[in-house]
């Protein structure tokens, strides 16, 4: 296949060969114009963002990682309106060509509805077509390293990088003092999606306004019946979360510069700490936070069409605490603690009790696998605060709750029989519930339930609030992190973590890093079919469109000698000679002329 390629990886008139795209090339023209992005708008260069803008959204690298964006997440299998999926490569190969400004027409959004978290009422949900979600993704790629780097250091919603754990340390770090901040307002925005003014955003948001307005004024389809969207954005859009991050930036810098450490003699005590549409300020006394910042904050908000939840808003001293993210924060006799919040821990339960309830008759092994993950998942949320005396509550109420299990599934059996068949003694614990599965194969493994004791309490390191990772200069930063964090999450895995070490946590095919968001395949070197094994010296991770790519290419992964310890991965194909040199000591051979 043959192609005509330039800096910015222009598109092709050749068609697309899904599978034969250089994703490693693709990755890096993408990031190379972001940190272009980056640099023209600290140094205020509106006009070169814009140039740059324009180059990345119209380039054949962008189109492909949009594709490969939104035909690789979790709704990836929803349609929209006009029930097209793709769900195949030639169709993502025929997609990419469809990516184009001139001629474009948005369709509007399905409507549907998912429960509140908190149980009370439905929540409307906006789903995109197809290739709506693709022009979308194509267009944030240039928007997002704007976003952040006009983000305000204490804003942790839908960022990269950035967790709800960030938002809590910070928590810890404004509150715990003894000469802290000691009330908190907590502000709720009333239908912060669904209410932004379409004028504002259209006038502010830095990106092509005629594709920004089509977005807006895509209407939806409820019921069979097509409604107009004259305000807000849709939940549901892939580029919602950070349009309502650039409506929201500068709260927290307003309210510093109106609000500075000292008024006279005294400490203001302001912290602004932002999550998504939810956020808490601190202050040094109830008046001042009810007669000074809220005001302020609603003309904040009343500028971009929103409202303050006035039922919702309220001003709290520390020593009763606060619910922020599913943690309950308060100061217990002038020390602050960061709880899981009863709210949370009572949800939780229930979504337990419902596995059970719907697995009256399931074989043991199988109920494990169902709570393992729900447990470990909670229980990994709240490891960075205080909760070890709340994990032990709920392992006896899981307890409590799998012996009722079994006591319903044998009435007539005595306790001890019970104990003897779904109980056993291990690491001093003599009430470990345990089951087997049996795998396709037909081997048999025993499993165990996960107890949320068991996860260690460990503080978190909070982000630094001037880090950008579209900015290359906080590269070997943000390496760092991932490194200490992928580490924690491979806990217990010792194989996974060796294999991501051994390949310094790069694709072996694409050279992008493999994370918990991007996920990964243990791919073997040598087939079991074959007779290759399960051991790491058979194995190498890989993204798992780069592992799709791999076998449909016919490419064969080898690990060579490792040297200086680390081994180094090699990828031959059909005739392949003069492998290139990829960054990291990674080689590719026998893959087919990209179109990049």
């Amino acid at each position: 296949m043959t192609a005509v390629t330039t800096p910015a990886g222009a598109v092709s008139r050749n068609p697309v060969d899904w599978h034969a795209i250089n994703w490693h090339k693709a990755h890096t023209i993408v990031r190379r114009l972001q940190g272009r992005i980056v640099k023209a708008t600290q140094a205020g260069r509106w006009g070169k963002v814009r140039a740059l803008q324009r180059l990345l959204t119209h380039s054949f690298s962008a189109k492909v990682v949009a594709v490969k964006r939104g035909t690789e997440n979790q709704g990836k299998r929803t349609p929209g309106v006009d029930g097209v999926l793709w769900d195949t490569p030639e169709k993502k190969a025929q997609a990419v060509g469809t990516l184009r400004q001139h001629g474009y027409r948005t369709q509007p959004l399905r409507r549907v509805y998912i429960a509140k978290s908190g149980g009370t009422g439905k929540r409307p949900l906006s789903i995109p077509c197809m290739h709506d979600r693709a022009m979308q993704a194509l267009y944030l790629l240039a928007l997002d390293p704007i976003a952040e780097t006009q983000a305000d250091p204490n804003s942790y919603g839908f960022r990269l990088e950035r967790s709800t754990a960030d938002a809590i340390e910070q928590c810890h770090i404004v509150l715990a003092l003894r000469h802290s901040a000691q009330w908190i307002l907590e502000g709720d925005i009333r239908s912060c999606f669904d209410s932004f003014s379409h004028d504002w955003l259209v006038a502010h948001i830095p990106m092509e306004q005629a594709i920004l307005r089509k977005w807006l004024k895509a209407g939806f389809m409820d019921n069979h019946g097509l409604y107009p969207t004259d305000a807000g954005v849709p939940q549901g859009g892939v580029a919602s979360p950070v349009i309502m991050n650039l409506a929201l930036n500068g709260l927290e810098r307003h309210l510093k510069q109106a609000f500075p450490a000292f008024q006279g003699h005294t400490r203001t005590k302001v912290h602004v700490i932002r999550f998504a549409d939810d956020c808490i300020v601190t202050g040094h006394s109830k008046q001042f936070l009810e007669h000074e910042v809220q005001p302020l904050i609603a003309q904040f908000l009343a500028e971009r069409g929103l409202v303050l939840s006035y039922e919702k808003t309220r001003v709290t001293p520390i020593e009763d605490g606060f619910d922020f993210l599913g943690t309950h924060v308060r100061k217990y006799q002038g020390k602050l603690l960061c709880t899981p919040a009863k709210k949370n821990v009572r949800h939780f339960l229930d979504t337990i009790r419902g596995i059970v309830k719907r697995h009256k008759q399931a074989i043991t092994g199988n109920l494990i696998l169902q709570l393992n993950p729900v447990i470990r998942g909670w229980a990994q949320y709240h490891q960075h605060g205080a909760s070890k005396r709340t994990f032990a509550r709920v392992d006896h109420q899981i307890f409590t709750l799998l012996w009722q299990w079994a006591r319903r599934r044998h009435p007539r059996k005595s306790r001890h029989w019970i104990r003897d068949k779904y109980f056993r003694s291990e690491d001093g614990n003599n009430w470990v519930f345990f089951g087997h599965v049996t795998h396709p194969q037909g081997t048999h493994k025993d499993v165990r339930l996960f107890r949320a004791s068991s996860v260690p309490i460990r503080r978190h390191t909070k982000i630094k609030g001037e880090a950008n990772p579209y900015d290359p200069q906080w590269e070997p930063y943000f390496e760092t992190r991932l490194g200490v964090r992928m580490a924690r999450n491979l806990r217990g895995r010792r194989s996974l973590i060796r294999l991501w070490k051994e390949q310094d946590g790069l694709c072996a095919v694409c050279q992008q890093r493999i994370t918990q968001l991007t996920g990964w395949h243990s791919h073997h070197l040598v087939w079991r079919t074959h007779g290759g094994s399960d051991r790491t010296e058979n194995r190498v991770l890989l993204h798992p469109n780069c592992h799709a790519q791999v076998h449909s290419q016919g490419l064969t992964v080898v690990k060579p000698r490792p040297q200086r310890g680390l081994a180094r991965v090699v990828l031959r194909g059909l005739g392949g000679s003069n492998p290139a040199r990829l960054p990291g000591g990674y080689r590719v051979t026998g893959i087919p002329t990209a179109i990049i």
